[in-house]
């Protein structure tokens, strides 16, 4: 490690086990860690909430037992280990490297890739895991995480709250639900959950690559997701008549693909957008699944799958050459931050209320800073009830 002076101890909130928001405990005397050899030690200055976090500490990935409090264990076995520091969207400036790395790093403002790869692989990811869950994350004042996944993004542009909302948890999961369903520049895709990350991250993406992204959120949210690029928003709570709804927007021709954030009864909605009139697609119909905030169970009928070839992708994680696309877009500017709020790491509790309460005003990513870079990174992005 190169030689850099160190506090002892840091503050960080910890996950002490599955269950409400009293079991992160905020604990001012936790060992700072050192960076092993490939590692650099990232002072962190930005964090971006997730709702996979709620979902770990509340045990909410499910085996085929309804009520079963379980955690996320695709390599085999689980991973998270109590207590853990969650937070996977990072970002902050090296502190410090370990064995093998450039000590001309050091000072360097960063974005963490938050997967933890099981291999070397660049095209596939198929055991994913990530920091925060794995690994102690971001919700700390430091961090060791490889050199190789954090990835210098220097433009002075944007700020390290920004920077944070633009976290690989949500863009490279956006990401891979585009490129898993091989969606190309001209196809009308529709966008569901679209305020929140994933979703703010798919509408910009889909502009990116040429697509036509529309969007599937409230009505007062409209405005907001159009300037964003969306094409035009559907209303998520009135989805009678969706199907003739959807012919309006797009002058009769069916939606090419859904990325599906929401799930639940909905699921059958989204087909019937893609199948109406199969003499006017000219690819299979395709449906991306990232989430199932609508409802982790959905009744579809299978003849409608298979008659009408819709292709169904599971998407979890992406991979590092998706991870490398997305850095040089956010270097290029061609993807731009939607930040909500900021919160002080110690009030991370009212972050998780304000998240499962959020008003009609939400759009976009909730950032958590530590406390004692909250004057520089946190506070102009601060509201009210995170003072």
């Amino acid at each position: 490690m190169a030689a850099v002076e160190l506090p002892d101890t840091m503050a960080a909130m910890r996950l002490t086990g599955h269950g409400g928001i009293d079991r992160l405990v905020y604990d001012e005397d936790v060992p700072t860690p050192r960076p092993g050899p490939g590692e650099v030690l990232v002072r962190v200055t930005a964090t971006a909430k997730n709702n996979t976090d709620r979902k770990a500490r509340e045990g909410l990935y499910p085996t085929e037992e309804e009520d079963d409090v379980t955690s996320f264990a695709i390599g085999g076995s689980p991973t998270l280990t109590f207590p853990r520091i969650q937070g996977a969207d990072v970002v902050g400036r090296v502190a410090a490297v370990g064995e093998g790395v450039d000590a001309a790093r050091i000072g360097e403002r960063g974005l963490l890739d938050f997967n933890i790869y099981a291999d070397d692989r660049r095209d596939i990811n198929l055991t994913p895991d990530y920091y925060g869950h794995g690994a102690d994350g971001g919700y700390a004042e430091y961090v060791a995480v490889p050199a190789d996944q954090f990835h210098a993004v220097a433009n002075a542009d944007l700020s390290d709250a920004q920077l944070a909302s633009m976290g690989m948890c949500s863009y490279q999961t956006g990401y891979h639900m585009l490129t898993a369903a091989g969606i190309k520049a001209g196809e009308r895709v529709l966008v569901t959950g679209a305020s929140g990350g994933v979703g703010t991250a798919l509408i910009q993406m889909c502009r990116v690559i040429g697509a036509i992204p529309y969007a599937l959120s409230k009505p007062d949210k409209a405005e907001a997701l159009r300037e964003l690029g969306a094409e035009a928003v559907l209303d998520r709570s009135d989805m009678d008549g969706f199907t003739d709804t959807v012919k309006t927007l797009t002058g009769g021709a069916p939606i090419d693909a859904v990325m599906d954030l929401v799930g639940g009864d909905m699921t059958h909605h989204f087909i019937d957008a893609m199948i109406f009139d199969m003499k006017r697609r000219t690819t299979y119909p395709r449906l991306s699944i990232a989430g199932a905030s609508g409802g982790n169970v959905s009744e579809v009928m299978w003849t409608r799958i298979y008659l009408y070839q819709v292709q169904i992708f599971g998407v979890s994680h992406g991979t590092r050459e998706e991870a490398d696309q997305l850095v040089a877009w956010i270097r290029s500017g061609q993807l731009k931050p939607v930040l909500h709020a900021a919160f002080r790491l110690s009030d991370l509790h009212a972050a998780e209320r304000y998240f499962m309460s959020r008003s009609s005003n939400y759009l976009g990513k909730i950032v958590i800073v530590p406390d004692a870079q909250w004057d520089e990174y946190g506070a102009p992005y601060a509201i009210q009830d995170s003072q």
